[in-house]
């Protein structure tokens, strides 16, 4: 589906970019803020360590799935570090942001951080691409009519319900974050390539193993086998609802260009995003991900300055004419279920 939004832009525009970013520079906004990290590093730490430590403390009670609940909230921060670890949003130079990105995601959270690079990088340089972006690519979703109509057997019959089921298979997201992580580091091309880029995939091997050996081990020496059964699902399922809660309003709904639209990157990086309006506690839960519009004009910026990016990029989006969208929190995931209901809709007329 492509909006006619698209279709509809100024012939001169290959400065807009430019006079934007001379703004945001000029304000500031481009600056690390250490102090500022590593406050935010040491808070989410120590709660996801605390978390932890109270697993321990409970030992083999039932009151431990209450535990899991704090520590899906816990794990999913810590996700949200390692994405800004892999836009250097902390730091400006590789290695320590490797580093950081390496011991949240693949220690911490269990997700290959190589692979999240690669796959998060490409949504950046084409989101909401049919073709390019890997996040719209179909799947067990599916978010174009082309998409749709191609399905078959089961995935058909999910696409006519998806847009009922989008928030029952969240809770499977966590596994296939796990799962998909592994396939990258041990995949394999036919001629014996690497399927995935990864820069550092024996450290990554290492770290993932030990995080995979780490939990099952912590959880099997402090509770039953039953009890730890319950605590994992319930853990990975909220964490992986709450990561697809966080990521699901950015895009869902928005215009899909096509090869066909010819949009500068001011154009293609506002029109495909949407924001999602709230205060500090809305910052905090989504990551900063809720700005949204100007995370992905300036991938780098720390967070925290998201958020006073954001009147300077809609006033010059306004000047130039160019749509920016913002909502509410749960309008915004009315719009992402409208728009998999719809696409869903010729399959349900058959």
């Amino acid at each position: 589906m492509t909006a006619s939004t698209l279709a509809d832009r100024p012939a001169q525009r290959g400065s807009d970019y430019a006079v934007l970013s001379r703004r945001i520079s000029a304000a500031g906004l481009l600056h690390r803020r250490p102090g500022r990290y590593a406050a935010r590093i040491a808070l989410t730490t120590a709660l996801f360590l605390a978390g932890w430590a109270a697993v321990l403390v409970v030992g083999d009670s039932w009151a431990q799935l209450l535990l899991a609940v704090v520590l899906a909230v816990a794990t999913t921060q810590v996700a949200f570090l390692g994405h800004d670890a892999g836009h250097r949003q902390m730091f400006r130079r590789r290695g320590p942001s490797e580093l950081a990105g390496l011991l949240a995601g693949n220690l911490a959270v269990g997700i290959s951080y190589g692979w999240w690079v690669d796959k998060h990088n490409r949504h950046h340089a084409n989101p909401n691409h049919e073709d390019e972006d890997p996040d719209v690519g179909a799947g067990a979703l599916v978010w174009t009519y082309e998409q749709a109509a191609a399905t078959r057997g089961v995935g058909r019959w999910l696409a006519r319900r998806q847009a009922w089921l989008f928030f029952p298979m969240l809770l499977l997201e966590g596994l296939s974050l796990h799962v998909a992580s592994v396939r990258a580091l041990v995949g394999r091309e036919p001629d014996g390539r690497w399927r995935t880029p990864v820069r550092h995939r024996a450290v990554e091997a290492v770290l993932l193993a030990a995080h995979g050996v780490g939990y099952l081990a912590l959880l099997l020496a402090v509770m039953s086998p039953v009890k730890a059964l319950a605590f994992a699902a319930i853990h990975q399922a909220l964490f992986g609802l709450y990561m697809g809660c966080a990521f699901a309003p950015n895009h869902k709904g928005m215009p899909m260009p096509t090869a066909d639209d010819d949009l500068d990157y001011l154009r293609k990086q506002v029109l495909t995003a949407r924001n999602v309006r709230g205060g500090r506690w809305v910052d905090l839960a989504l990551g900063g991900l809720n700005h949204q519009i100007e995370h992905h004009l300036f991938p780098n910026m720390p967070r925290g300055n998201l958020r006073r990016a954001r009147p300077i990029v809609r006033a010059y989006c306004a000047e130039r004419g160019i749509g920016y969208a913002e909502t509410e929190l749960v309008e915004s995931y009315r719009m992402a279920l409208g728009h998999l209901h719809e696409v869903g809709r010729p399959l349900r007329a058959r």
